[in-house]
Order: structure tokens, then C-alpha cells, then sequence
């Protein structure tokens, strides 16, 4: 049964403010940090942590009001000059608001916070007595504890299973082994749980982000992916009162249009045709086409949301990173207000965390090589979000080292992930792309933060489910800019209707760059298989019956030049019927390879819509057909 009977309105309302002061107060804190001086910014973090104090005190959350309190009082000492800001002390209350944060998904789960940590209170209580220098003194655990003995591995806080056996059979429990050390039994006060740089960067992420409602206490889930069930939490919105207005207002429009065509309809079914009755038809249904585009662009809208929401939690992953890793970092937000559909919010989480990891520590240097550089010791990390037409652009950049495109290919090569002859016929766009392939890494020892090979490949799968595309840009010395494009929505998808035949596929417009001829006489074949010469540039073509596994009736009469993350290239079809905002639905249960999902067209017809990077995928090392193929089609036509 639920702690809060009875409250569990008020108790999603505290949620929802507390936790967004709560990302505020992590943001402010990181800038705090940085400038120690600024009093609006403590003013701010003093306000945002009494309201959160305040909403607890009504909830009678005792433990949570007591750990606020005690913060609280921090920054009051901080306002008045009695403090000044350190790392240790940002390290204590760094520590404090990761508790704080967990104490609200033990709250999401209907139950009372447990209390804190008593060593996060007593590093608390010493810090505001003055004597913080001896509490971070102490010793942190190891990240991970040397398995001297099967018993030493066990956690501190596992359960006494002898004693439990005990319990359930009566027998008593057997004397605890002499290899169990002491320190095991000791208090867990004696830990300092503020040195963020003793902890493992998974770690750090998990108390940035936040614990889920279904993480039980003091447990470390891990920290990517999403659970069904927060999902179905997830499923609630905050929409504008201004867009559902604009949204009643457009329904009642289109209402009033449909009485309009109901009347026309029967004065036509009673044999008015004159020129006044039809040309009051056209108008009615150009007003209705108008107005439906009107209410779904609005319908949309009320699925935008802020990116901002989501860049909330990122300067507290970067500062605690960097300070694991030694650095000085600071990252700078731009674009928050940019809006972006709030599925693709919540799917661009972990490719953001991988990039920003990946630019701390990859990207940026250490201050003794920035300073031999020199470069200041501070670097700096741009996460930006920005419109660009229909598509929403994403900025994560660093003024770090570049990449150097010879040695990325020179280790692809010593990891056997190419070939000799790949390497010698990459540009330098092609090579940097080398580091989203499965298993590549420059480091040659894996660390905590990085090194398996593994966090590039995830983002680059990630961003190419939500239909979009990531590009590298660098230059040694000066930085690296990963550049990730995505539509505004994944519910309308515009497209190019093209034909196989009589029957029409969908593809996505955003890779369609121009339509071209094509004439058998201009196929060329380099490398074993078909190319077209498009201003100079050389260009395989996929033929739509390749790719999908049908046989060819005749050569193709147009080429659709198309572009992905990966390469150019020309799809080879038979006609194509014209563009349309397709409405994307899902086949329930059911989703042939190389399919995203179908549409309707305006006769009813349904219609797949091709998913070109799955299709790519499938072809392996078959990149394209030979000239032949085309000559063969062109006889069977003959």
C-alpha cells in the first residue's frame, strides 16, 4: 500500500516541479563552479532547494526534509561569505542532490525516502562546522574491491544468507569464516561518499541522471536503456494552453466546412450542377484541405517539446567526468529552446551521454598538454540544438585534439576492421566515420570511461532509428564537431513516391538530393559493378529490384541521387509518382526486413516505406550489380 494515501495528486505535482528545480540546481551548481562569485546564481540555488524542502515538509518526507535542511544551510553559508566554494565542498553537495534525486524515485514508488547515507551526513555536518578537510580525507572505497576472499567480495550490504537459512529451517546459523575482514562490519560512515573522483564514470552518470522509480535503495541499476514501465511514464505531456486553443479553434473550422459540404452534397444529389454550386464545392474543399494541414501541423506541435528539458542533466555528467578524468571542463549549452518531438527527446539520451564522454575524454586534452599547446587549461565542450528546415540540427563539439584521419585508418587496419584496398580509397570524411564501426577504438587499454569500442557504434545505431544521420567534422589541433540530423518528427515523414513496375515504395525525402535520367549508354562499370559520372563524381547504382530481391522486367528509366551518413548513391527506378507527407503507421507485430512502416496514399492504396539503411545493410559486400544486369534487362525488354 502507498505511504501517501489519499495524496497522490499532490505527490505527482511535488515530482514534477521538484524535479525540474532539482535539474536546475545541478545546472547552476556546475556554474557556480565556475564562477564562486556570483551571488544571483546562490540566491537561485538557496530558492530552488527551499522549495524543494517546502513541498517534502508537506509530504511529510522527514528524511528528505532533513538532507534538504542540511544543504540548505550550506548555500546560506555560502550567501553570507562564511564559505567560500572549493571542489571538496562542491564534491559534498554534488553528492547531496544525487541522493536527493534518488529519494524522489523512492517517492515516484509510492514509499517514504529512506535516510541518507550517514557518511553524506556527516561529510554534511563537517563541512558546516569547517572541518570538511577531514572528512574528504578519508579514505573513499575502491571502485572495485580486490577479491582477496569469496567472502570479502561480498557487498557490505548483502544479505546475511546463513542467518536467513537459519530462519527458515530452524537450524542455527554457522559461525561467520575468519577471512571475513572487519572493515566489512565497520560503519559505512567511515566512507566519504563526496570524492566523485573515486567513483566509476557509470556511476557518475547513474547519480546525474537519476535513479528510476523502480530502482530499489541504495542499488546501481545500470544506466542506459529504459525499462517498459518508465516508458509508460513517460507517456504524459506538458502541452501550451495556446496550441490546444489553436487546436479547438481549427476543429470547430473544419466542423463548420463539413456542415458546408453536406449541404453542397445534396443539392448536388438533387441535380444542382450549375457553375455557382460546383465552383462552391471547390472552394469548400480547398478550405477543408487548408484546414486539415492546419490542425495536423498544430496536432504536431503538441508533441514538441524544449530539447532543453533534456540538455538539463549534461553539465553535471561533464563536470563530474572530467574531474574523474583530471580535466577542466566546462560545457556550454546553445539552442535549449529548440523543439523537437518528445519520443526523439527521450531516444537521443544516450547518444548525447556517448558523445559527451567521448569528447571529455577522447577530444579533450590534459591541461599540461593544453598548456604546452598553448591552449588554456579550461576547454571547452558546445552541445547546440538549432532548426534547419524540416530538420533539427544537434552540435556536440570540442576544442580538444582532432582527430587524425591516418591513424584512424592505420588502426581500423591493425583492428582488421578494413581492408588494405579500403584504406587507400578512403577521403577523409570516410576515415573519420571509421570510428563508428563495432569494436574500433584508438586507446589500446580499455579504461572506465572508454576504449571497448563500443560507444560510437551505439550512437550512430541509435540516431539512424529516428531516420537520421551523424557527420564528423575535424581538424588536428583545433577540435572535433559531431554533427547529428534528425526530422522535426518521426509521426509524418515526408516522401518520394517511386515505382518498381506498376507498384509504387515510399522513401524518405530528407536523402533524396535530385532525380536523373538514366541512359544504359552512360553505364559505366568500375569495380565490378554499375556507376554513373554525376558532375565529375563517380556513383554506384543500387537498382530498386536489387535491393528488394525482384527480378528485373526492364532497365530502369530514372535514378534517384540519395544520400546517407555512410555514402552517395543512385536508386534505380522505373517512375516515380510525386512527393507526400506520408502519416507513418507501424505493422503490429510484423515488420519485413527493410520495411519502416507503411502509408496510405489519397486512392486508398497502401504503401511500404523503404528503410534504405536497412536495405544498404543487407547487401554486405555486394555494393551494386554489375553492367551486365542492365544489358540483360534491356534484351528482356527487347
Amino acid at each position: 500500500m502507498s505511504d501517501f494515501a489519499g495524496m497522490e495528486d499532490l505527490l505527482q505535482d511535488f515530482l514534477v516541479e521538484a524535479t525540474d528545480l532539482l535539474s536546475g540546481v545541478d545546472n547552476k551548481l556546475v556554474d557556480l563552479e565556475q564562477n564562486p562569485q556570483d551571488h544571483g546564481l546562490l540566491n537561485e540555488i538557496f530558492r530552488g532547494f527551499h522549495t524543494i524542502k517546502g513541498g517534502a515538509g508537506f509530504l511529510n518526507a522527514a528524511e528528505l526534509v532533513t538532507l534538504c535542511h542540511l544543504t540548505e544551510n550550506l548555500f546560506d553559508k555560502l550567501r553570507n561569505g562564511e564559505m567560500t566554494v572549493t571542489g571538496e565542498l562542491m564534491d559534498v553537495i554534488m553528492a547531496a542532490t544525487a541522493t536527493v534525486r534518488d529519494m524522489f524515485g523512492q517517492l515516484e514508488g509510492g514509499v517514504q525516502p529512506t535516510p541518507a547515507d550517514p557518511g553524506l551526513i556527516a561529510s554534511l555536518k563537517a563541512a558546516l562546522s569547517g572541518q570538511l578537510v577531514v572528512a574528504a580525507a578519508t579514505p573513499a572505497a575502491p571502485a572495485v574491491p580486490a577479491p582477496a576472499t569469496p567472502a570479502a567480495a561480498m557487498p557490505a550490504t548483502s544479505p546475511d544468507w546463513d542467518q536467513l537459512f537459519g530462519a527458515m529451517t530452524g537450524a542455527a546459523p554457522a559461525p561467520a569464516a575468519d577471512a571475513v575482514s572487519p572493515a566489512l562490519t565497520s560503519a559505512p560512515a567511515a566512507v566519504a561518499p563526496a570524492d566523485v573522483t573515486q567513483q566509476l564514470p557509470e556511476q557518475i552518470i547513474q547519480h546525474a541522471i537519476g535513479r528510476r522509480a523502480t530502482d530499489k535503495p541504495g542499488t546501481m541499476s545500470a544506466p542506459m536503456g529504459r525499462r517498459a514501465d518508465e516508458k509508460s511514464r513517460d507517456n504524459t505531456i506538458r502541452v501550451d494552453t495556446s496550441r490546444l486553443d489553436q487546436v479547438l479553434n481549427l476543429s470547430g473550422e473544419i466542423g463548420l466546412t463539413k456542415n458546408r459540404l453536406n449541404a453542397l452534397r445534396s443539392d448536388i444529389l438533387n441535380g444542382r450542377t450549375d457553375t455557382d454550386t460546383l465552383h462552391s464545392l471547390d472552394q469548400a474543399v480547398s478550405q477543408l484541405d487548408l484546414l486539415v494541414s492546419d490542425l495536423q501541423n498544430a496536432v504536431m506541435k503538441t508533441r514538441m517539446q524544449p530539447i532543453g528539458r533534456l540538455f538539463q542533466k549534461y553539465p553535471r555528467i561533464a563536470r563530474d567526468l572530467a574531474r574523474n578524468l583530471g580535466k577542466d571542463v566546462e560545457l556550454v549549452l546553445s539552442g535549449e529552446d529548440t523543439e523537437i518531438d518528445k519520443t526523439m527527446i527521450e531516444d537521443l539520451s544516450d547518444p548525447i551521454i556517448h558523445l559527451i564522454r567521448n569528447a571529455v575524454d577522447h577530444g579533450v586534452e590534459s591541461p599540461e598538454d593544453r598548456r604546452a599547446a598553448g591552449k588554456p587549461e579550461k576547454s571547452q565542450v558546445r552541445l547546440e540544438a538549432r532548426q534547419e528546415g524540416d530538420h533539427i540540427v544537434l552540435l556536440v563539439a570540442d576544442d580538444g585534439k582532432g582527430m587524425n584521419a591516418e591513424r584512424l585508418r592505420a588502426k581500423a587496419l591493425e583492428k582488421g576492421l578494413i581492408t588494405d584496398e579500403e584504406a587507400n580509397t578512403m577521403d577523409e570524411r570516410q576515415s573519420l566515420a571509421l570510428v563508428f564501426l563495432p569494436g574500433f577504438s584508438t586507446k589500446d587499454v580499455a579504461s572506465d570511461v572508454s576504449g571497448r569500442g563500443v560507444g560510437m557504434d551505439v550512437v550512430k545505431t541509435n540516431i539512424q532509428k529516428l531516420n537520421g544521420n551523424i557527420d564528423i567534422r575535424s581538424e588536428v589541433g583545433k577540435g572535433t564537431t559531431f554533427v547529428i540530423s534528425l526530422p522535426l518528427t518521426l509521426a509524418i515523414l515526408p516522401v518520394l513516391l517511386v515505382q518498381l513496375g506498376e507498384q509504387p515504395f515510399a522513401v524518405p525525402l530528407s536523402m533524396v538530393r535530385e532525380i536523373l535520367p538514366i541512359d544504359v549508354e552512360q553505364v559505366q562499370e568500375v569495380g565490378g559493378r554499375a556507376t554513373m559520372v554525376v558532375r565529375g563524381e563517380v556513383m554506384p547504382i543500387f537498382p530498386i529490384s536489387h535491393l528488394l530481391g525482384w527480378a528485373p522486367e526492364k532497365v530502369p528509366d530514372y535514378g534517384v541521387l540519395m544520400q546517407t551518413a555512410d555514402q552517395t548513391f543512385i536508386l534505380a527506378i522505373d517512375g516515380f509518382m510525386g512527393r507526400e507527407d506520408a502519416v507513418i503507421k507501424s505493422l503490429e507485430g510484423f515488420r519485413p526486413k527493410g520495411v519502416a512502416g507503411v502509408t496510405t496514399l489519397s486512392n486508398g492504396q497502401i504503401v511500404l516505406i523503404l528503410d534504405m539503411k536497412e536495405l544498404l545493410a543487407d547487401l554486405g559486400e555486394n555494393r551494386g550489380v554489375p553492367r551486365s544486369a542492365f544489358m540483360a534487362a534491356e534484351q528482356a525488354a527487347a
